[in-house]
């Protein structure tokens, strides 16, 4: 009988890099986070999956002491230490006026803007499309040899008042980057069994 992972094409070795030994990091090594890495990580990222090419996310690095400082007076006390010492910080956010981007990244399709411009329901998709692009970020921060320790446990409006007045950017997700330190994880909690999450119609 194989084994499952030997029904998928990418090696096993990626396969626990990106997804069964991957885990939150609580606690980081002092080692930086470069710019050069961030630059390979973008390169995966820019490839997620949005509707209409949309491409809402936006990322934010938090990495001076005096923005640090401003970032974590909005996280939630359990998340306050770890977001202080992380080597770096990304806030994730989605920006309402993506549309304005579509006549050149949707360029087939001339009317793409104008279904948003002016509508709420661009919030949604901003949100959803954005959401799925930060999926692809932890996943390439992996790939990088990284750990990654998203958080949502935090003051929203206080941080796009902080960081975002001018452009309206909306904060959906902050994550901790860098290499993990000492006692980095909890315990993994148990995963529900396919059964309990796939049916077949």
């Amino acid at each position: 009988m194989t084994e499952l992972h030997e029904h998928l094409v990418l090696d096993k070795t990626a396969q626990d890099l990106l997804f069964r030994e991957a885990r939150t990091a609580n606690t980081f090594s002092d080692e930086p986070v470069s710019e050069e890495q961030v630059a390979a990580i973008y390169d995966l990222v820019k490839y997620a999956p949005t509707s209409m090419n949309t491409q809402p996310l936006r990322i934010l690095l938090v990495r001076t002491p005096e923005a640090r400082e401003r970032l974590v007076s909005h996280m939630s006390d359990g998340n306050k230490a770890k977001t202080e010492t992380a080597p770096l910080v990304a806030v994730l956010a989605y920006d309402p006026e993506f549309h304005e981007h579509l006549p050149t990244q949707f360029p087939h399709f001339q009317g793409a803007q104008a279904i948003f411009k002016g509508q709420d329901h661009r919030f949604g998709t901003a949100s959803l499309n954005a959401s799925l692009q930060v999926g692809y970020f932890i996943l390439a921060v992996r790939a990088a040899g990284l750990a990654a320790g998203p958080m949502t446990g935090f003051d929203a409006e206080g941080i796009d008042k902080e960081f975002f007045s001018e452009s309206g950017y909306k904060t959906l997700v902050v994550v901790n980057i860098g290499k993990p330190g000492e006692n980095a994880w909890f315990p993994r909690n148990p995963r529900l069994d396919q059964d309990a999450v796939v049916t077949t119609v």
